[in-house]
């Protein structure tokens, strides 16, 4: 995912990165300016002198934000007012480039701030996120309700044709014009005035449910007193619980986490029915009752989208989304969804029916009372049905993927056979975090492209899930190299010196976010607000799912799939029955998705008059998905509305469909490597000349055309998936 792949810092701020970009080299050298200078010594009042600009992250303290916030709001408004103001005619470098310029200090402090909230937050933070969310919003309108500023870019883009303008900057002026007015610039002066309130509401909101979600998990984490109810885990596993309830006080007991995902994974391995059914109730009740109930918060968030979508002149929220992403129309994503819930859910209950056999030998084999099957019960008798056919055993595999040599020897070589990209440790920078890694990246050429920064395992103060962003922003204008970190929530052994073993899932998942990477480090782009992973949900997944492949290609997976302790190689008739069997839950996983995001569209295809009140979102959400054909009591929704970050906080709103939108490109992509020739160097340069590093230099659409040769087929995704 990126964050959860829009950077929190530039969604606050709708043009994105036009008027919150990086600074230019220019500006180090030069004096700083009046707001700068008068943070004295702050870490964030002038440009980072570490490689890369990476912040210094061992500088900042919790009380240097807010101070930083406010000059950096001031010195924007300042600059944004003499662009405005300036007496001579608009042109593009006066106006368009000068924006871009702009909000270097409120830069600096959003990248950091945003990025650490989600991975390495503490109650301080928390509590600065919630102040200054509508604060950063107002901000934002001010710059873009400006009337002024408007009338200056309006002006450019009628005269669009005639500024002889090369195309990259000539997509900059069209995508600042085009924010302007979604973002409001267009509207009555008394509209502007709700639209703020609006949008500073908005704020508050998204940003009090995702904490919410935040404590809540952190609160539901299951306590267990005996080691024998974790019956399945691993004795690392275990170690791994024990070590996290003596972190919380809780001597002598076991601690399992949740993640952000209504089915826990741990709930695949687990013998203890009763625990199971603890966890997933424990999973599903978040953010449902207390000081942290979402269900208000929920009612608040789409009261004020389908308002806001209204004042601007679109039937619903999804309308006003959609619009500007590469499926255009929600009618477009209702066709690709419904098109395949269908097939999904069959799969699904075929899948079901194999289970509940299991279920029914197993109680047979035991002289035991059967039961029917419950969501609780899906992975773990899942994994038996795929054991007995396919003679499968996760377990048996794991010690093949131990995670340094997965990511050098898998990531970082399939970057190097493709690109011809090399990684090399820097030791002598240091994150947030000292198990943070750094990675210097360079070209084949040998200069340098940026930094990589690795954050994988899970942690109290870290949000669930798995995201890439950027600390700086790929742009030649700027002189700024990307500064990129990938985020995981693996398991940390209590002990170092002990292995991290991922399961195949987890493998995929750490290509899926290194391709988000990839699609930073190898931008090549002018300009900040085009670069890299800036470009809409349903296009920004399509080169990190398209980036997973390679977890499966022989000549990858011999390089990287070595057992831990012997180096012997992951025997191929091993490998294969990974990939039959995960064809096997693929109903299951299909369906879940499916129905989170047929969830989200029906949040957001709705006008005012159909916003539920609070004590109606429960309502709201079963009708949706019954609607949607989706049998709850079957396969439940991979996120359920109280915790689904994506919808209601992550910048996803009625875009959560973008997965399934983006791996089409994704699967089409693997079938064009296929038929040239696979993992070579010519293929790699193609798709980073095409794709990777052009941002949104052209809209999706016309890159993907461009790169592929041919219109979207959805038939390589269905064969992928094994749902044809």
């Amino acid at each position: 995912m990126r964050s959860d792949l829009l950077s929190r810092s530039l969604r606050l701020l709708p043009v994105a990165a036009a008027l919150s970009c990086v600074f230019t080299l220019a500006h180090a050298a030069a004096a700083l300016t009046p707001e700068a200078a008068s943070l004295h010594g702050n870490p964030f009042a002038a440009p980072s002198t570490l490689p890369f600009q990476l912040p210094p992250f061992q500088r900042i303290h919790d009380a240097d934000y807010a101070p930083a916030f406010n000059a950096g709001m001031a010195e924007q408004l300042r600059e944004v007012n003499a662009i405005a103001n300036n007496p001579q005619p608009a042109t593009f470098d006066n106006t368009i480039v000068a924006l871009e310029r702009s909000g270097a200090l409120l830069n600096r402090v959003n990248k950091v701030f945003f990025n650490l909230t989600v991975s390495n937050t503490d109650a301080r933070m928390s509590e600065l996120e919630e102040e200054y969310a509508p604060k950063l919003a107002a901000h934002s309108d001010a710059i873009q309700l400006n009337a002024k500023l408007f009338a200056r870019v309006d002006a450019l883009y009628q005269r669009r044709d005639t500024l002889h303008l090369d195309p990259e900057s000539l997509q900059l002026l069209k995508r600042t014009h085009i924010g302007f007015v979604r973002a409001g610039a267009r509207l009555s002066a008394t509209e502007q005035a709700r639209l703020r309130e609006i949008n500073a509401k908005l704020a508050s909101a998204t940003t009090r449910f995702r904490l919410n979600v935040l404590k809540s998990t952190e609160e539901h984490a299951v306590v267990v007193d005996n080691a024998a109810e974790l019956d399945g885990m691993t004795p690392a596993s275990i170690q791994a619980a024990a070590a996290a309830a003596q972190a919380r006080g809780l001597q002598g007991k076991y601690l399992i986490p949740l993640q952000n995902t209504t089915v826990q994974p741990v709930l695949g391995v687990l013998t203890n029915r009763a625990l199971r059914e603890r966890i997933y109730k424990a999973s599903v009740s978040r953010a449902t009752s207390g000081a942290t109930d979402n269900q208000p918060v929920i009612a608040e968030i789409i009261q004020l989208r389908t308002e806001r979508a209204r004042l601007l002149g679109y039937a619903t929220p999804a309308n006003y989304v959609i619009e500007d992403y590469a499926a255009a129309t929600p009618e477009a994503v209702n066709r690709i969804l419904s098109g395949v819930v269908p097939v999904a859910v069959a799969a699904a209950q075929h899948e079901a029916a194999d289970i509940q056999q299991a279920i029914d030998a197993e109680a047979a084999a035991k002289h035991t009372e059967s039961f029917k099957l419950k969501p609780w019960d899906w992975d773990l008798y899942a994994e038996q049905v795929r054991k007995a056919r396919y003679s499968f055993d996760e377990a048996a595999v794991k010690p093949y993927f131990e995670l340094n040599r997965v990511l050098v020897d898998g990531a970082f070589f399939t970057a190097h056979q493709l690109f011809g990209l090399s990684f090399k440790e820097r030791h002598d920078l240091h994150a947030y975090r000292d198990d943070v890694r750094i990675f210097e990246v360079r070209d084949a050429d040998g200069s340098v492209l940026g930094l990589f920064l690795a954050d994988f395992f899970a942690r109290d103060n870290k949000q669930g899930g798995a995201w890439m962003n950027t600390y700086v922003d790929q742009s030649e204008l700027l002189g700024s190299k990307p500064v990129v970190v990938n985020n995981l929530n693996l398991v940390k052994p209590a002990n170092a010196s002990d292995p991290v073993l991922l399961s195949f899932d987890e493998v995929t998942t750490l290509f899926h976010e290194f391709g988000h990477g990839l699609h930073g480090l190898l931008s090549k782009t002018k300009y900040a607000s085009l670069s890299g992973t800036g470009v809409p949900p349903d296009f920004a997944e399509y080169p990190s799912q398209y980036n997973e492949m390679w977890a499966r290609e022989p000549a990858v997976l011999a390089h990287f799939a070595r057992h831990y302790q012997t180096g012997e190689a992951l025997p191929e008739a091993l490998f294969k029955k990974v990939l039959e069997a995960q064809k096997f839950n693929r109903g299951f996983e299909t369906t879940s998705y499916l129905a989170s995001a047929l969830l989200d569209q029906s949040w957001h295809q709705i006008g005012p008059d159909q916003a539920p009140k609070a004590d109606q979102v429960e309502a709201f959400e079963t009708a949706a998905l019954a609607h949607a054909g989706m049998d709850q009591n079957l396969v439940p929704s991979r996120y359920y509305s109280p915790y689904f970050l994506h919808a209601f906080s992550g910048g996803y709103d009625s875009g959560y469909y973008a997965y399934f939108w983006s791996e089409v490109l994704a699967r089409d992509t693997g079938k064009w490597f296929h038929t040239h020739g696979g993992l070579s160097r010519a293929n790699g340069d193609y798709l980073r000349a095409k794709i990777l590093s052009r941002g949104r230099t052209m809209e999706p659409q016309q890159l993907f055309e461009e790169f592929y040769g041919a219109q979207p087929d959805i038939e390589p995704l269905l064969e992928y998936r094994g749902l044809k």
